[in-house]
């Protein structure tokens, strides 16, 4: 990767900013949709993220990654299988969002860092660190004291971790970037939104345009448009974030989305908050503390390793050279 600036670094952290605050207030954008529901926006937000897509892809003429991906059957098979993925997590969290379940949305991105590593155990084998440890088992503490406070087991909250963890596994496999990843996926999952919005569209159950209790106008199907291109923008905000900043820097942005949704369940919609909620978002919190310490006192102390062996190479380097001379002049 090449050097970055601190003007570069600057630009990224704006652009990081950028995205997940855009993602973090998806929650008031979603409601401007009803009488729309769930699977008709769903439908359109598929159909128009193509379409967004394609128009960045000409813009930027970016194509050439799309041939020597048609010939890896293996990497299409994980993409289709991210599409679908993907769409549940899209579709439980606007219905989600629409049903007054703001505040639980907020939870399962909370909570996505932990199942990700749990994931990260699980499927990749890999190793955790004491304090990772810890905060898994925090978090599912946390999971045992919503479930009470709920009376239920908080099902969306798991729903939108698990996919989108399950999204992001599949995405790290297959290595695309977000815009090109998001074109696959959309393509994917085209035919089935376009499909899906005829047959609304003949049941009279479609607001594109109009629905059976009157027509919306452009108005609101200008806003269903709208919604592939906020899916777009953040996503390429995201690329560009992820080129100029470090990926622990990312780490802690990704926080700012369900802060942004949790603040507005609470303060816009009014969503009621008992102790014992506040008690499980508590130990949530607790259990991303401790990950977000675990994770900066391992940077800091793989920095001071690499500037050890700097420093050791640099020290052996003058030895090195006498011993070379000495041998030159032996010879």
């Amino acid at each position: 990767m090449p050097e970055t600036t601190d003007q570069d670094n600057g630009r990224g952290l704006w652009y990081g900013i950028a995205a997940y605050g855009i993602w973090g207030l998806f929650p008031l954008f979603w409601p401007l949709l009803e009488p729309g529901a769930a699977d008709d926006i769903l439908a359109n937000r598929m159909v128009w993220s193509l379409i967004a897509v394609v128009l960045l892809l000409v813009a930027q003429r970016h194509w050439g990654w799309i041939r020597p991906l048609l010939r890896q059957p293996r990497r299409l098979a994980m993409l289709a299988g991210a599409a679908a993925v993907i769409s549940v997590n899209w579709g439980v969290y606007i219905w989600a969002v629409n049903a007054g379940h703001v505040v639980e949305t907020s939870l399962g991105y909370f909570i996505n860092p932990l199942v990700t590593i749990a994931f990260g155990v699980l499927v990749l084998k890999e190793r955790l660190r004491r304090a990772q440890w810890t905060a898994v088992g925090i978090g599912a503490a946390a999971v045992a004291v919503l479930s009470v406070a709920y009376g239920r087991l908080p099902w969306i909250a798991l729903v939108l971790a698990f996919s989108f963890a399950t999204y992001g596994l599949l995405k790290k496999k297959v290595g695309l970037s977000g815009l090109e990843s998001l074109a696959a996926e959309s393509a994917f999952m085209f035919p089935f939104a376009l499909a899906y919005m005829v047959y609304l569209e003949v049941a009279g159950r479609g607001t594109f345009g109009h629905t059976v209790e009157g027509s919306y106008g452009w108005g609101h199907s200008g806003l269903l448009m709208l919604s592939g291109v906020i899916t777009a923008i953040p996503l390429m905000c995201f690329g560009a974030a992820a080129v100029r900043v470090p990926l622990t820097v990312l780490g802690l942005l990704q926080y700012l989305a369900p802060v942004f949704q949790f603040m507005i369940g609470v303060a816009v919609f009014h969503e009621s908050m008992s102790s014992a909620r506040w008690a499980g978002f508590a130990l949530v919190w607790l259990a991303l503390a401790t990950l977000t310490w675990d994770a900066l006192r391992q940077v800091r102390a793989d920095r001071a390793g690499r500037a050890a062996a700097a420093a050791a190479t640099a020290a052996a380097q003058p030895v090195l050279a006498r011993t070379q001379q000495e041998e030159a002049v032996t010879r």
